[in-house]
């Protein structure tokens, strides 16, 4: 038997018919939904006589569009609210277990998933958003998908898909003390830029991965997309297996046994081939921090933008305007940059090791007067789990604040956006032209580098603060 790469094993195993010449018919085991894209395809699905086809394999939540402070009151913003109670009633109409807003299970779409044990190794998960790749951490195919075919998921469990080509990234070695999984995935963006991986779904491996908890693989596998790739995905091991175990909805008792013998199985097989193929060494990466307008613009934190003659002569001229809007210079250094807004939150980094992360690095510190910072924990349970813990009670000490849960800062789609004008140092997924607000500049970063800014008020290296 020809030896199998996890993709396609994975792929293989949930190809209903294949289309000649064209795309397979691709059955999907998850489908999450949240109050942005779903309207339309319930629309489309009623227009048409017809309910989901299998209600009980959707799972909804409103993220995007949701205030952050006094969630208990009504919606102020007339858009949001809308979208919210159509979720709600789609939802209703339809059977489908809806955690809405204050509910305990709620919260962003791609937290919510995994914390609760819906998302496991093997399955096909898809969302009608585009970092649904972060379930790929869990050895699953798990992709972003448009309106239209959110309506044909919803009408048939099923989805038409060409099968994509096949990449592998090793990063082998350890992570230096302050780089972390956001540095890490950074780096390869900056590496590859962003259309390095288009048309491919990227596996990634070596030691370095290995050594990732299941949140920091998470965050590696949700910014697969900011590089092209159609999603990532992370081989199962004893760190996902324990990830899952005993989560609200993970198999139990002789499910569990029968489950875990399966996953075992999910692995590249030695010879497998890819399209293509790249490695890195972890000793080779800093903390990373993006200084124009896509993720790609990175640079370690004590290099240096690139000069004129580094640059391509035909992107020239898109990269000055990327560095204008910026207001930054061709050869600048970050370090010392003023810091208006801090931003710890998104589907990337709002779990509860990134608040954990953040809470021991300002431990003992205050937060800079003229620096805003805004914790957004990614769900109701990762806020539950924060006030345990404690982390909340040290934010405040250090003069943070933490936020109810939401997609908040990351794009400007509820309250929390960024003024005009204002540097935010951002533990989201994209840095594009008016992402966190019209006019705002935003810089990505992990959340030790965003803490490192919070508290000194200007672009530093947490490595030295810390």
């Amino acid at each position: 038997m020809e030896p199998k790469t996890l993709f396609d094993k994975v792929w293989d195993a949930h190809v209903v018919e294949t289309i000649d010449g064209g795309p397979s018919v691709f059955y999907i085991d998850k489908h999450l939904i949240h109050e942005v894209t779903s309207p339309q395809a319930f629309s489309g699905l009623e227009a048409r006589g017809m309910k989901v086809f299998r209600p009980e394999n959707t799972i909804a939540t409103p993220d995007h569009n949701i205030p952050t402070e006094n969630q208990h009151l009504t919606i102020k913003d007339e858009l949001s609210r809308k979208q919210v109670e159509t979720l709600i009633a789609n939802c209703e109409k339809n059977d489908i277990t809806l955690y809405g807003l204050n509910h305990p299970y709620n919260g962003i779409v791609h937290v919510v998933g995994p914390e609760l044990g819906h998302t496991q190794p093997g399955m096909t998960l898809v969302c009608g958003d585009s970092h649904t790749s972060t379930h790929g951490a869990f050895g699953a195919v798990a992709f972003g998908i448009g309106t239209s075919e959110v309506e044909m998921v919803f009408a048939t469990q099923c989805i038409l898909q060409p099968k994509p080509k096949k990449m592998l990234i090793t990063i082998d070695g350890e992570l230096q003390k302050g780089v972390t999984a956001k540095d890490l995935t950074l780096y390869v963006i900056a590496q590859l830029g962003t259309g390095g991986a288009t048309g491919y779904f990227v596996e990634y491996a070596g030691s370095a991965v290995r050594a990732l908890s299941m949140e920091a693989r998470m965050t590696v596998c949700n910014m697969s997309i900011e590089m092209g790739a159609r999603g990532g995905m992370i081989a199962p091991d004893q760190t996902t297996f324990d990830y899952v175990e005993g989560r609200e909805f993970a198999p139990k008792g002789e499910d569990w046994t029968k489950a875990l013998a399966k996953w075992k199985k999910l692995k590249t097989d030695d010879g497998a081939k890819f399209d293509k193929e790249y490695a890195y060494k972890a000793s080779d990466i800093e903390p990373m921090l993006t200084y124009g307008t896509n993720p790609g613009m990175g640079i370690g934190i004590s290099g240096c933008i690139p000069s004129e003659k580094d640059i391509d002569p035909t992107e020239l001229p898109t990269f000055k305007k990327s560095l204008h809007y910026m207001g930054f210079g061709l050869g600048d250094k970050l370090i010392g940059k003023k810091v208006d807004y801090v931003f710890v939150g998104s589907c990337t980094n709002g779990r509860i090791e990134d608040l954990r992360m953040l809470a021991s690095a300002v431990k003992g510190k205050k937060k800079a007067d003229s620096v805003t910072a805004w914790i957004v924990p990614g769900s109701k349970q990762v806020e539950k789990q924060a006030i345990e813990e404690g982390l909340v009670e040290i934010l405040e000490e250090a003069g943070f604040k933490m936020r109810q849960p939401g997609c908040s800062a990351c794009l400007a789609m509820n309250d929390d956006k960024i003024p005009a004008g204002k540097y935010s140092v951002s533990t989201s997924n994209r840095n594009f032209e008016g992402r966190q607000g019209p006019g705002a500049r935003t810089m990505l970063a992990s959340p030790l580098t965003a803490a490192a800014a919070a508290i000194t008020g200007v672009v530093s290296d947490p490595r030295e603060l810390f």
